[in-house]
C-alpha cells in the first residue's frame, strides 16, 4: 500500500484550519460564549496538529540523516554525480532519497519521497527485488534493467537502485522475438476417405471449402500459405501472429470439421508446428510435429519446441487409413532382423492383458518356426491374462514364458527384443532388459506420447489399428513359411475382442478381415470366451464397483477401496465397461489403489476423448481407452483432480463436441 507523506496533507490542512477560523469568527457574531469555548479547542488542536507535525519532521530528518551516514562523503558525493538514475530506499522498501537524474529522467519531475519503492519498478515490491542482484521493470514508457547493491548498519538494511534505460533496445529485442519464423504444415487427415466415389465436381469442391477455410484463417496475419499437394499445405508465419492462434487453441480443427460429404463424413485436419532457430530447423521440428500429431490419431495441433510438445484439439476418433503394402515391407523387414538375430525376446506392458500377452506369444511362435529361440518375458503373477498362460502352459509350451531374471542371461549382444502393445518406456515389463539389448522393434497401436522408445530399428505403430492383435494378424501372413497353430490364432483373437469389447470399439474393415483370417487358421470362439472367464470374488467385485459410481455430467466416476492384486485391475477395467451401458453416460472413471497409487480405469463410447484427460493427469492411452496413476494422493484427492479435469475438457471442447459427428 503506498505510504502517505507528510507534506502531501500540508495542503488539506491549510485549507481546512481555514475554514475552520471562518466558521468560529461567524460564531463571534451569533453567540459569543459559545465563541470563546471554539476559539479555545480550535487552538489546542492546532497546537496538537503542529506539534505533531514538528514530530513527523524530526523522524523524516532522523531517517535521512541516518541513510547520509551510512555512506561516506565520496559515495554520498558519488550517487548524487551518477550519470545513472538512483534511488535509496529502507528495508521496508520505503523511498528515502534519490538523485536529481532519477528525478530528470525516471519521475519527469515528480516526487515520491515516502512512498513504496514499487511505485517506481513497475508494481514489484522491495522483497522480490531483494531475491537478485538485477531486475528488468517498465516505468510509465520506459524499460530500465535495475542493479540492486545492499548497505547493513546496525540490524538495519538500506537498499540502494541503479536505473540503466534501455527502451530501444528491449522494444529491438520483442520485435526480433515476434518476427521469428514458424513453420506450420496442415494435413487433412482422411482426404481419400472423403474423395471415395466423389464425383469430380465435389472433390473440387471439398478441397475448395478447406482451402478456403484456410485462407481465411490466415489473412490476418502476415504469413504465406502454399498448397503443395491436394491435401497438404505449408504455412510460414511470425511468432506475433502464432501466439494468437495458439490462444484460440488453433479454432481451425472445428471450423474444418463442419466440412461434410454426401457420405456424412467430415473433414479433419491435423497441424504440426516447429519453433526452431532458423528455417531449416523450423521445418524439421514442424515435421516431427505433424508426425506425432498423426501417430496420435489426427485431428489435433502439434507444437514442437525444443522443450517438447504442446498439443490441442485431438477430440474426433481417428480414421482407418492403412496399406497393406506398408505392412508387407514391414514384415519383410522384421523377418529378415529375425534370421539375422542370435534369440529373440518379446515384451509387452506391465500388468499384460490379452492384447499384449496374445501378440506377444504369437510373434514368440513365429519366431520359433524359423529355428530361432524366442521366449516371452513377463511377470507371471502380475499378468491379467492367467488363463492364457495356462492355456499355452496345458499345451506344453510352459518355456515360453519366463522372468526378468532369466532372461537377462539369455542376452547377447545379437539379441532382438519385440516390444508389444506399448511405446512408453515407463510402461514396459521390465525397462532393464530393454536397456541391455542393441536391436528393438515396436509394435503398437496406442495412441504416441511424447517420452516414447526413440531407437527402434522397426516401429511400427499405427494408432488407427484395433489393437496390436490385429496388426500382428497382419504381419504374420507376410511371413514367408510361417503358419500359426489354432493357439496362437485364439491368443490374437483374444486380444482383438479384448480391445474392441467384443468388435463394438474401434472395428474397421481390416478388423474384421484379420478376425476372419484367425478364424480360417483354427481359432474357436468358444475357447476364446472362455480366455475371458473370471472367478466369483472379481465379478463380485466388478458388481461392487458399478453399485458404487456416482454419475458427474455425462460421466460416470466409481471410487473402490476394497480388492486386492491383478484381479481388481480386471474388475476395474470391466466395471468401466460396464458403466458405459448405463443411459446419458459417454465416458466412465474408475478409481482405485495400487502399491500406495491412486490408479484411474477410464472408457468411453467416442464423443469425449479419455485420452486427453488421463494425459492431463500423466497418464495416457487411446481415444477410448485409458489410463493414469496418481502418486501421493488418496482416492478422494484423485477423484477431485479427475473432475477438474473433465470439467477442463468439457468446456474446452463443448462446441466441437455438440457439433461432432462420430466417423
Amino acid at each position: 500500500m503506498k505510504k502517505r507523506r507528510v507534506w502531501d496533507i500540508k495542503p488539506p490542512l491549510l485549507i481546512l484550519g481555514a475554514s475552520l477560523l471562518l466558521c468560529v469568527g461567524a460564531m463571534y457574531f451569533v453567540n459569543r460564549q459559545m465563541f470563546f469555548v471554539e476559539l479555545g479547542l480550535t487552538v489546542s488542536v492546532f497546537a496538537v496538529v503542529g506539534w505533531r507535525l514538528m514530530l513527523v519532521k524530526r523522524d523524516i530528518w532522523r531517517t535521512l540523516s541516518r541513510v547520509a551516514n551510512r555512506l561516506n562523503q565520496t559515495e554520498r558525493s558519488s550517487l548524487s554525480d551518477s550519470p545513472l538514475p538512483v534511488v535509496v530506499c529502507s528495508g521496508g522498501g520505503e523511498i528515502l532519497w534519490y538523485n536529481e537524474k532519477f528525478n530528470n529522467e525516471v519521475l519527469e519531475k515528480g516526487d515520491v519521497f515516502g512512498d513504496s519503492i514499487s511505485t517506481v519498478t513497475g508494481g514489484i515490491p522491495i522483497s522480490e527485488l531483494k531475491k537478485s542482484n538485477s531486475a528488468e521493470i517498465n516505468h510509465g514508457s520506459h524499460r530500465y534493467t535495475v542493479y540492486i547493491s545492499h548497505i547493513e548498519d546496525n540490524g538495519s538494511v538500506t537498499h540502494i537502485l541503479h536505473y540503466i534505460e534501455n527502451t530501444r533496445l528491449k522494444l529491438i529485442s520483442e520485435e526480433y522475438t515476434l518476427s521469428r519464423p514458424a513453420v506450420v504444415l496442415f494435413y487433412i487427415d482422411n482426404m481419400d476417405e472423403l474423395l471415395l466415389n466423389a464425383r469430380d465436381s465435389e472433390r473440387a469442391q471439398i478441397t475448395g471449402k478447406v482451402q478456403t477455410m484456410l485462407e481465411d484463417w490466415t489473412s490476418s496475419t502476415t504469413g504465406i500459405l502454399r498448397r503443395y499437394t491436394s491435401d497438404r499445405f505449408l504455412f510460414i508465419v511470425e511468432q506475433r501472429h502464432l501466439q494468437h492462434m495458439i490462444l484460440k487453441k488453433f479454432d481451425i480443427l472445428d471450423r474444418v470439421r463442419t466440412i461434410q460429404t454426401d457420405s456424412n463424413l467430415n473433414a479433419t485436419l491435423s497441424i504440426g508446428v516447429g519453433q526452431g532457430a532458423n528455417f531449416k530447423e523450423s521445418e524439421q521440428l514442424s515435421r516431427q510435429a505433424i508426425d506425432m500429431a498423426l501417430s496420435r490419431g489426427g485431428d489435433q495441433a502439434a507444437v514442437k519446441t525444443k522443450n517438447g510438445f504442446d498439443f490441442y484439439g485431438g477430440i474426433s476418433r481417428g480414421i482407418e487409413k492403412r496399406t497393406k503394402v506398408r505392412t508387407r515391407v514391414i514384415a519383410s523387414s522384421l523377418q529378415e532382423l529375425i534370421i539375422g538375430s542370435d534369440n529373440v525376446l518379446c515384451m509387452g506392458h506391465r500388468y499384460s492383458d490379452l492384447d499384449c500377452l496374445g501378440s506377444a506369444t504369437a510373434l514368440a511362435s513365429c519366431v520359433r518356426s524359423f529355428g530361432k529361440p524366442a521366449n516371452v518375458v513377463v511377470r507371471r503373477e502380475q499378468s491379467l491374462a492367467h488363463q492364457l498362460i495356462m492355456r499355452y502352459e496345458e499345451a506344453g509350451l510352459s518355456d515360453l514364458f519366463i522372468e526378468s531374471e532369466e532372461a537377462s542371461r539369455l542376452i547377447t549382444d545379437n539379441t532382438l527384443l519385440i516390444v508389444t502393445d506399448t511405446h512408453n518406456l515407463r510402461m514396459l515389463e521390465f525397462e532393464e532388459i530393454y536397456r541391455a539389448v542393441g536391436n528393438v522393434v515396436v509394435i503398437d497401436h496406442h495412441r504416441k506420447m511424447v517420452d516414447h522408445i526413440d531407437n527402434a530399428v522397426i516401429f511400427y505403430h499405427e494408432p488407427n489399428a484395433s489393437s496390436t492383435s490385429e496388426m500382428v494378424a497382419e504381419l504374420v501372413q507376410y511371413l514367408d513359411g510361417v503358419k500359426i497353430s489354432k493357439l496362437d490364432a485364439e491368443a490374437l483373437l483374444a486380444g482383438i475382442m479384448l480391445d474392441t469389447r467384443g468388435f463394438v470399439f474401434k472395428s474397421g474393415v481390416r478388423t474384421f478381415e484379420a478376425a476372419a483370417y484367425l478364424r480360417r487358421m483354427g481359432a474357436d470362439t468358444v475357447e476364446v470366451k472362455q480366455l475371458f472367464s473370471e472367478n466369483m470374488q472379481t465379478y463380485m467385485d466388478k458388481a461392487d464397483i458399478v453399485a458404487r459410481a456416482e454419475i458427474y455430467g455425462h460421466s460416470a466416476v466409481s471410487i473402490y477401496k476394497s480388492g486386492r492384486g491383478s484381479e481388481l485391475r480386471v474388475a476395474a477395467a470391466q466395471a468401466a465397461d460396464d458403466l458405459l451401458y448405463i443411459k446419458g453416460i459417454e465416458a466412465s472413471f474408475v478409481i482405485f489403489s495400487e502399491r500406495g497409487r491412486a490408479v484411474i480405469s477410464a472408457r468411453s463410447l467416442g464423443k469425449i476423448n479419455v485420452q486427453l484427460i488421463m494425459e492431463s493427469l500423466g497418464g495416457g492411452g487411446h481415444h477410448t481407452m485409458a489410463g493414469a496413476q496418481i502418486a501421493d494422493v488418496s482416492l478422494e484427492q484423485a477423484r477431485d483432480m479427475l473432475k477438474i479435469e473433465i470439467d477442463r475438457y468439457q468446456q474446452e471442447h463443448r462446441v466441437a463436441l455438440d457439433t461432432q459427428s462420430v466417423v
